[in-house]
């Protein structure tokens, strides 16, 4: 296993496990440990339940109601097209694979099957439904080695594809850096499932700076630049990012999909448990 690997799989379980992360409480009645109210008992409830101290008060019996506990079904979905093959301070596919680290690990401390797949022109299975270690070593290797140069992202067929082959209710992860959208439209699967989105960005891909004469090759496509990036381009290549950004943004608020933009200069755990909370 790649050393830099090994470094981010011990890194976030230490934070994963360390992190006080409760249990997922619905809205639903039933066994449980996380108190809802007081009620009435009524013929064939578990005694066990009975609150003594409140039927003596009232002098009538009355039982604790707790929210139900459930399993939930995470898939992850990292979409490693050519452009996560970039980074300053660290490639997005690594910070792409310590998130899916991190999402996975608290999966396994909270009892949740988690299952993974890759997007780009399509959609790959990584790791079937599973709460094991090795799953996420599993899984966090093949984000991690992964040949994203030349791989384009395809949004719609991605979303089709998810929308066929996960068919029970899932929460959804979607993690990538969402440039060139225009196809995006989450719309139906959100009906299906619950859609959390994580955008990756560079700083320098939002605002870069004046390089002068350059020569550059889009990992995504193969397309060579060949010319000088000055003000005038980077102040046109700026709006068209807003822009971007504008409808990505507008899009998952109507959709009421959350969201959250992590950089690569950051510590993501802080900015996950926030998203979650």
């Amino acid at each position: 296993m790649n050393h830099n690997l090994r470094k981010i799989l011990i890194k976030t379980k230490r934070e994963v496990f360390s992190e006080n992360i409760g249990n997922n409480s619905t809205l639903l009645k039933g066994e449980g440990y996380d108190f809802l109210e007081l009620k009435e008992y009524e013929y064939g409830e578990d005694i066990k339940n009975i609150d003594w101290v409140i039927s003596a008060k009232f002098k009538k019996p009355y039982v604790k109601v707790f929210h139900a506990q459930r399993e939930l079904n995470i898939s992850i979905v990292p979409i490693l097209s050519g452009s996560v093959y970039f980074g300053t301070k660290k490639f997005k596919q690594e910070l792409i694979t310590e998130i899916c680290s991190i999402l996975a690990y608290s999966c396994i401390k909270q009892s949740d099957p988690f299952s993974s797949y890759i997007a780009n022109e399509n959609l790959q299975l990584l790791t079937k439904k599973s709460k094991r270690n090795f799953a996420v070593n599993k899984m966090c290797e093949e984000i991690f080695n992964y040949k994203s140069i030349g791989k384009q992202q395809k949004i719609k067929t991605i979303c089709e594809e998810l929308f066929l082959k996960i068919k029970k209710r899932s929460t959804i992860f979607l993690i990538g850096d969402f440039f060139d959208i225009k196809e995006l439209d989450l719309r139906t699967l959100n009906k299906k499932h619950e859609i959390i989105v994580i955008i990756i960005r560079d700083k320098f891909e939002e605002k870069p700076a004046n390089l002068g004469n350059v020569n550059l090759v889009d990992p995504a496509n193969g397309y060579n630049f060949d010319g000088n990036i000055n003000n005038s381009l980077i102040k046109k290549y700026e709006e068209a990012v807003k822009e971007n950004d504008h409808y990505l943004y507008e899009h998952l608020q109507k959709c009421s999909i959350r969201f959250v933009k992590i950089y690569t200069h950051e510590e993501p755990l802080a900015k996950l448990l926030r998203l979650m909370r």
